[in-house]
């Protein structure tokens, strides 16, 4: 008895544990600031979903956690970004590790124009996971089996990656960043591009993996927030307006604009 309730403590505290942490953040592209000051907490194994309208700031922050805004020139993040207390933002942190154990995927499908197991191989040599090829040739099946795909191409995996269809396409992207053992994915409007049935299947798999991942997912279509979202976060004008769970933000709101955006009112 003692056994289990040690065991379900456990579990309790694991889940608490806070992964991404944000103090203050704000970023400028040149002199203008497009996030203001946003604070917020997200823990081990939940899905969090960034709304708003066009425009708000949720992919700007959302970049922020693997520091893809380092790209964009004139781009500047102030503020504090840790993940498991690390400071991401740190002079030594090495980026490139960073943007493996923060995996992302984009609006748009992008694999590789290589085969089916290239796209999922690249990552783990690239960082140097698989001592061997049945090492590699098992990461690859594994991370397909992980996001539902395995069963689809396993008898096909030297075809190029662009021949599948859109939602194959989203999925492989899915096991190409999860064939490096991220802790986090980050998800900027995973299924705008999907029809119905590939957006349903993309659904269920976030829902399956967040027991081994926190998921932090931008979306624009409210269903989908209510779907496969713990928490959201609703931001306007750079601002997060509101962060609560997926329940209480839908069903009572603390702030009027919360309310007007998800009753369909603006936005």
């Amino acid at each position: 008895m003692a056994g289990a309730v040690a065991a379900k403590r456990s579990a309790v505290a694991a889940a608490d544990k806070v992964k991404l942490s944000a103090r203050e953040v704000r970023v400028f592209y040149g002199a203008a600031e497009a996030l203001h000051g946003v604070t917020m907490d997200i823990m081990c194994n939940e899905v969090v979903a960034f709304i708003g309208p066009s425009g708000c700031g949720k992919t700007t922050f959302l970049r922020c956690f693997n520091r893809m805004n380092d790209t964009v020139a004139g781009a500047r993040v102030t503020g504090t970004i840790t993940i498991d207390g690390n400071d991401i933002y740190d002079s030594k942190m090495d980026v490139v590790l960073l943007r493996a154990k923060v995996g992302m995927v984009f609006q748009k499908p992008n694999p590789f124009p290589k085969s089916i197991f290239e796209n999922v191989a690249y990552g783990p040599r690239l960082h140097g996971l698989a001592p061997n090829k049945a090492a590699l040739e098992q990461i690859v099946e594994q991370s397909l089996r992980h996001a539902g795909l395995w069963d689809e191409v396993k008898d096909r995996l030297d075809v190029p990656g662009t021949a599948l269809s859109g939602g194959q396409q989203q999925r492989l992207c899915i096991a190409r960043a999860i064939a490096v053992s991220p802790d986090v994915i980050l998800m900027d409007e995973p299924c705008s591009a999907l029809d119905p049935i590939a957006t349903g299947i993309i659904e269920d798999l976030i829902t399956r993996l967040k027991q081994d991942y926190t998921i932090v997912i931008v979306t624009h279509n409210m269903q989908q927030a209510a779907r496969v979202s713990d928490r959201i976060a609703f931001f306007h004008l750079g601002d997060l307006i509101e962060m609560g769970t997926t329940e209480q933000i839908f069903m009572l709101p603390k702030q009027k604009r919360t309310e007007d955006y998800v009753t369909g009112r603006y936005g």
